[in-house]
């Protein structure tokens, strides 16, 4: 049996994704629901909503349980993110987390009710937050944004349906800047990522945009099982050896929707932990 100072403990923490105006500005970015601790340590910082993992409880289950009790929230888009477990993240005894990431439409995120210890904040306006969470943060909105360029990630946000420019929003407010409208209708027309529909967009002053759809994946084939489109491999990366995301060179230049980026531009060049350490 293990001595007390060697006991660990597991939790699960989640970061919650959705896009919202901003009141002020009107300018759509990725917000964030934060529960505020109610008891030592850091009694009264913001926290990620999660909680110690129960015994028999899976992980995924717990990572929903602990949302729908702290936010209300019951995400269709939810994904393990990685295991934060530096000894000193935590005073007191040490404690492992296992980060989920979830992914909400707006419609879903006006369900989960603000509240004196359950607010909302601007992804990149946090305050200070307890443990790590401001760390592990930084790390699922890293994996987030690059993900857009090579992933579907970006359905998550819109619905079954959709118009390009609703589309290309999606992708503004996640990358944080403004992107050329004709560029970016090319490249996702061109990609074969989506397909037009017989239907429009009702209920606009002027001419009513189609409607679109996300295409059937492409099915899997020994040229594909490289994993050149998974991104597995970037799971397993320290969130300390991930590159920050490059400065915009051209607001006219998204992450371009329809091909998946090389492995180079997508999976940092640090040899990958064991699969056992990551999530």
């Amino acid at each position: 049996m293990c001595p007390d100072d060697d006991a660990v403990t597991l939790a699960v923490s989640t970061v919650i994704c959705a896009l919202r105006p901003d009141p002020e500005t009107g300018v759509a970015g990725v917000w964030i629901p934060l529960v505020r601790r109610i008891r030592e340590p850091y009694l009264g910082l913001w926290a990620l909503p999660g909680g110690p993992l129960r015994k028999s409880e899976p992980l995924e289950t717990s990572a929903s349980r602990t949302l729908a009790e702290t936010t209300g929230l019951t995400p269709q888009y939810l994904e393990q993110l990685y295991a934060f477990g530096d000894p000193d993240r935590s005073p007191g005894p040490r404690v492992v987390s296992i980060v989920y990431w979830a992914l909400v439409k707006n419609d879903e995120a006006e369900r989960a009710a603000e509240s004196e210890n359950v607010r909302w904040f601007a992804a990149d306006r946090l305050p200070e937050l307890a443990f790590d969470h401001n760390e592990i943060v930084e790390y699922a909105l890293w994996r987030l944004r690059n993900k857009m360029g090579y992933s579907r990630i970006a359905h998550a946000f819109v619905g079954e349906t959709f118009t390009i420019a609703q589309l290309r929003e999606v992708y503004e407010a996640v990358l944080g800047k403004a992107l050329d409208p004709a560029n970016f209708r090319r490249q996702l027309e061109s990609s074969g990522t989506i397909v037009a529909t017989e239907h429009r967009l009702t209920g606009t002053r002027h001419r009513p945009p189609r409607l679109y759809r996300y295409a059937p994946p492409p099915t899997f084939s020994p040229s594909t099982a490289s994993g050149a489109d998974d991104d597995s491999s970037a799971a397993k990366l320290s969130p300390r050896a991930q590159p920050r995301p490059a400065s915009p060179s051209s607001p006219s230049s998204p992450p371009s929707p329809a091909l998946a980026l090389s492995p180079t531009e997508t999976r940092p060049g640090v040899p990958p932990l064991e699969p056992g350490d990551a999530s």
